[in-house]
């Protein structure tokens, strides 16, 4: 007697890679950009970007810090950079605005850079050092106070009219002190010049509001009645330097070039601005002491003495 065909019947599971012909064609996979890219499903990012520094990995690649237009502060690592005959040329080279592609790693603040095209140079930044020096206080306070992936126009604009700035031969000790002012306010860092940053009187009424004493650790003005009352240190700003930091503080980025300063105003300026930012960014950026036109005096030490003026 024939026996019965019976089908076997496995109770194992079936094998993932029997189903991978369900998955879509790569041409659907998600991009920023849409459509497929040359690195699979990783996004492709387009965007005008500054260049704020580079430095070297590995024996041929760079690692590359841009403060782009669409997306913020990004880092690529930029692959064959540092060859000869490498792709990318100069557009990965300090102060140089390009039109920036680079793919975004999933899970990852390093990208990959694919290509970058050089828009504009700016060659008086190379040639001169007070304008280098600048230009590099300009960067570095960038890459120090600003958050990753956290797109600012207002910032892309103002940085690409600081270089422009110093490239057109800007008196690039105020062309960096006035920048610096514009980033503290864009950034959430404004200094404090209409109030008490410890008691929160107005400065008309505290009597500060011709002269005062400037706290970088408050991050503004300390009224007379509190700086006795703190430990802070204080820089005096004179009538002259605080009208300056008020209008440099309230006016747009196209109008800052008619501001204009010097002799005691600037060097007040720039010896609390530079405690302030070395307070802001946690530590104290490459130093542009040349720009100053005078040594820094002491700092004004509690117990403050009754009348307000520089010691």
């Amino acid at each position: 007697m024939p026996i019965p065909f019976r089908p076997f019947r496995s109770t194992l599971p079936i094998p993932t890679w029997t189903c991978m012909w369900t998955l879509p064609p790569r041409s659907l996979c998600p991009s920023r950009e849409g459509g497929r890219n040359d690195e699979g499903r990783m996004p492709l990012l387009k965007t005008p970007a500054i260049t704020l520094k580079s430095r070297k990995w590995g024996e041929a690649d760079r690692i590359v810090t841009f403060y782009t237009l669409r997306f913020g502060k990004l880092r690529g690592v930029a692959r064959g950079a540092r060859r000869i005959k490498s792709r990318f040329g100069s557009a990965l080279e300090p102060f140089v605005q390009c039109d920036l592609n680079l793919f975004e790693k999933p899970n990852d603040t390093l990208h990959r850079v694919s290509q970058a095209d050089i828009r504009e140079t700016f060659p008086a930044l190379r040639e001169n050092l007070a304008i280098m020096a600048g230009a590099a206080r300009m960067a570095n306070l960038v890459t120090a106070i600003t958050p990753d992936a956290d797109p600012a126009p207002k910032i892309f604009d103002t940085l690409l009219r600081g270089f422009r700035s110093l490239n057109e031969g800007h008196d690039p000790g105020l062309t960096t002190l006035l920048f610096q002012i514009k980033l503290l306010g864009l950034t959430g860092f404004r200094p404090q010049t209409d109030h008490c940053v410890a008691c929160g009187r107005d400065t008309q009424a505290s009597g500060v509001g011709s002269a005062g004493r400037f706290s970088a650790l408050a991050g503004g003005l300390v009224c007379d009645g509190c700086t006795s009352r703190r430990s802070d240190r204080y820089l005096f700003l004179s009538p002259g330097s605080l009208a300056f930091l008020q209008q440099a503080l309230r006016m747009t980025p196209e109008m800052l070039s008619r501001l204009k300063a010097s002799g005691q105003v600037r060097i007040e300026l720039d010896l609390a601005i530079e405690a302030y930012v070395t307070i802001v960014a946690g530590k104290r950026l490459p130093p542009v002491d040349f720009l100053v036109a005078e040594p820094e005096p002491p700092y004004e030490v509690k117990p403050a003495l009754p009348q307000v003026g520089p010691i």
